[in-house]
C-alpha cells in the first residue's frame, strides 16, 4: 500500500502528460490543415478573389468544430492573412493560424506559470 501510494502521483503525471501531449498534436494538425485551406481557398484562380476577411472565416469553419478544448469558453485561434504586393515579390498569400492550448493539466500549468502553450501554423503559397 505504501508503495503504491508512493508512486500513484508519478504514474497520475505522466498518464496526463501523455494525454496532453495527444490533444496538442492533435490541435497542431488541425491548425496546419486550417492554415493549409485558408491559403489553398485565397489562391484558388477566381474572379474576384477573396478577401481576408474571407479567408480568416474559411480557417474558422475549419477549427470550428475540430479543436479541443476543456472549459466553459471556447479559445478562438488568432488567424493572420499577409498577400505580397504585385511585382515586388512573388504573388505569395501567407497564412499564420495560432491558438493557445489549454489541455487538461500541462496546458493549464503553463498559463499558471505565466507561459501559454501556443500552437502556431503557417502556409506560404503563390497564387495561381
Amino acid at each position: 500500500m505504501i508503495e503504491f501510494a508512493l508512486i500513484l502521483p508519478v504514474l497520475l503525471v505522466l498518464l496526463i502528460g501523455s494525454v496532453d501531449v495527444s490533444l496538442a498534436l492533435y490541435d497542431k494538425a488541425v491548425i496546419t490543415n486550417a492554415s493549409r485551406e485558408g491559403a489553398r481557398a485565397g489562391i484558388v484562380a477566381r474572379n474576384p478573389k477573396l478577401t481576408e476577411a474571407e479567408i480568416r472565416q474559411v480557417v474558422r469553419d475549419q477549427t470550428d468544430l475540430a479543436l479541443i478544448h476543456f472549459g466553459p469558453i471556447k479559445p478562438v485561434p488568432n488567424v493572420s492573412v499577409v498577400q505580397s504586393t504585385m511585382g515586388v515579390d512573388a504573388n505569395t498569400l501567407d497564412v499564420t493560424v495560432s491558438y493557445t492550448f489549454e489541455g487538461i493539466g500541462l496546458g493549464t500549468l503553463f498559463q499558471a506559470l505565466g507561459q501559454p502553450w501556443v500552437l502556431t501554423s503557417n502556409t506560404v503559397m503563390v497564387h495561381e
